[in-house]
């Protein structure tokens, strides 16, 4: 692990090059988001985000990185995948949930 890694804003690990990882909209690009602020998560946060929260959620309350730790489900979640390596990959096969 180098330190000029870059954090993930949600469980605030480094994510370590090879490591899957995302560009998550801060505000859906479906809500007006695209070309919007972005921010890169690890694969498995940015897929706790979409699986927690609607996009008409994101864009409206959820469209910050302190917003999007405040939500009780994610904050458990980023309390749980903290203690895991950076390098930490879900062992669940399959995309992102169908809403």
């Amino acid at each position: 692990m180098h330190t000029d890694d870059p954090i993930c804003p949600l469980c605030l690990r480094p994510i370590p090059k090879g490591v899957p990882q995302s560009l998550h909209h801060l505000i859906p690009k479906l809500k007006g988001g695209k070309g919007g602020p972005t921010v890169l998560m690890h694969h498995i946060c940015h897929r706790e985000v979409h699986a927690s929260l609607s996009e008409a959620e994101l864009a409206r309350d959820y469209n910050t990185p302190e917003a999007l730790r405040s939500h009780p489900r994610l904050a458990k979640f980023a309390a749980w995948v903290s203690k895991r390596p950076p390098s930490f990959k879900s062992k669940v096969p399959g995309g992102m949930r169908k809403r």
